[in-house]
């Protein structure tokens, strides 16, 4: 048995997926959940010890047997996540993650020093938000100077996965793009952006060296592989962000494919042949894993808000579908705008959810998950929209994430995009793609090559539009759209900018 291991290191939990190349089939898929501390201020923490004892946890649920025979591994991680060590290797503090809000004064005297919007985008290609590492680093800087003046080096949350495994410091581009201190045109780290941070220490001694995207950085470490129950001398593949390794698990690995993942967060992407900047910032300009660019829009919210609308019902998961065929096609009038953490697309930190159309009539548990869901979609729409202006188009979208598993959930989809919806039969594509990428870099084989010969579609949850639906819901977009608008002018960070 000849297997890659596939580590997934997401928000809410860490996945370990073990694919026969033979047999091309996961013949292992387990999880291990993961605490989040967060608060009302926009903080989301998590410690890095947290990730290490997820890890372990997810892969003692697997037999030893199937661990034995691992032959390569690869990490996927949750995107910006800010991880400083010290010369032992020691986490400094906890982790801000990729959905901390918390940094918006940070983003506001970094744009600033850089001489505005435009400038951002000139210099590094992106603008500095709140989910990005930038600001995470200069807050970092401004509130714990002494852990700052022990800093060794900065890691993303997967760099720190691959340093854990391989005793390796490295970054790969497509994550480091993610920073905001990186250009992305010429794929190294921006001076500017970084004596922006700290004009008087050299930041870039703090920064790993980025190697090429498809590669072994090293070999498990004796202690971790026994620790692990895998292999000793292991090769590790670089690796890379979860939108990075889910464009591989979903075969986005050249033009025409557009992928939408429904997870923690919405998040939509293409394979580009250069460099897809967006003057407006709405589309994230990341580099992909496989040598191209991987133009982006994230939005903050997806499945959080559909979880938190059941929980406050105490409904549980296996009720989600039922509780959605229970209420009807618009939610008897009741529309959701899903800010639950804030949002990034458009880029309103401070925002909070709002619900609009309540009245004695329609107030019940299944039309509120069924407007979280229909609000989750029209806030997907609008960023397709901006990706398709931008001319990058696709026959149709390849949907990820919990949210696919959801049938109701993938024709809603279908019918407010007014596209035709697949869905793979490996429907865990960071993890997949992390594997998909161990291969390639173990065998040499193209990466294109190998999704096409590994990608397999599930037909039976194809979902086309329904020109009832997609008329129904082209006019309730044009609710969404002016009820989006209204919470933007509540919640507008700077009201005197007017």
């Amino acid at each position: 048995m000849s297997v890659a291991l596939g580590i997934d290191l997401g928000t809410q939990s860490i996945k370990v997926f073990f694919y026969d190349m033979e047999a091309r089939a996961c013949i292992a898929l387990t999880s291990a959940p993961l605490e989040l501390y967060q608060t009302s201020l926009g903080v989301a923490e998590q410690r890095a010890d947290w990730w290490i004892k997820g890890l372990h946890n997810a892969l003692q649920q697997v037999e030893p047997s199937i661990r034995s025979g691992v032959k390569v591994i690869s990490v996927s991680g949750q995107q910006h996540g800010f991880v400083p060590i010290d010369q032992k290797g020691q986490p400094l503090v906890p982790v801000k993650l990729w959905c901390d809000t918390s940094t918006n004064q940070e983003c506001d005297y970094l744009t600033e020093k850089l001489g505005g919007h435009s400038a951002c985008l000139s210099d590094i290609g992106n603008p500095i938000l709140p989910g990005y590492t930038a600001s995470k680093l200069l807050w970092f800087r401004n509130n714990h100077p002494k852990a700052y003046a022990d800093m060794d080096c900065i890691l993303l949350p997967h760099d720190y996965i691959n340093f854990y495994l391989t005793g390796e410091k490295c970054m790969e581009a497509g994550d480091a793009s993610g920073t905001g201190f990186f250009n992305i045109r010429r794929r190294e780290w921006s001076e500017k952006a970084l004596t922006a941070i700290d004009p008087v220490r050299d930041l870039r001694s703090c920064l790993p060296p980025v190697t090429k995207s498809i590669t072994t950085i090293g070999t498990l470490l004796p202690n971790i592989a026994k620790e692990l129950g895998l292999p000793e001398g292991t090769p590790v593949a670089t690796g890379g962000g979860d939108n990075m390794m889910g464009a591989i698990g979903t075969g986005n690995v050249a033009p025409g494919t557009i992928t939408m993942s429904l997870g923690t967060s919405g998040t939509l992407y293409s394979y580009a042949d250069m460099p897809v900047l967006d003057r407006f910032g709405q589309i994230a300009a990341f580099c992909s894993s496989t040598g191209g660019w991987l133009p982006l829009i994230c939005t903050m919210n997806c499945t959080v808000a559909t979880e938190l609308v059941r929980d406050l019902f105490n409904a549980d998961i296996t009720d989600f579908e039922s509780m959605l065929k229970a209420s009807p096609r618009g939610a008897e009038g009741i529309l959701t705008v899903p800010y639950f953490n804030g949002e990034r697309t458009p880029n309103l930190p401070n925002a909070k959810a709002c619900m609009f159309g309540m009245d004695s009539q329609n107030m019940s548990p299944q039309n509120f998950l069924r407007s979280a869901v229909e609000g989750v979609c029209f806030g997907l729409r609008a960023a397709l929209e901006h990706l398709t202006n931008q001319g990058i188009k696709s026959d149709q979208m390849i949907l990820t994430g919990g949210g696919a598993n959801s049938q109701i959930w993938r024709q809603t989809m279908s019918d407010v995009c007014n596209t035709p919806v697949t869905v793979l039969k490996n429907q865990e594509a960071a993890a997949f793609g992390a594997a998909l990428q161990a291969i390639a870099a173990m065998s040499g084989e193209s990466i294109v090559t190998l999704t096409k010969t590994h990608l397999q579609t599930d037909n039976a949850k194809f979902c086309e539009p329904q020109p009832n639906a997609v008329d129904f819901y082209q006019n309730h977009y044009q609710t969404y759209e002016s009820a989006s608008a209204q919470v933007a002018e509540i919640y507008t960070v700077d009201r005197s900018q007017k």
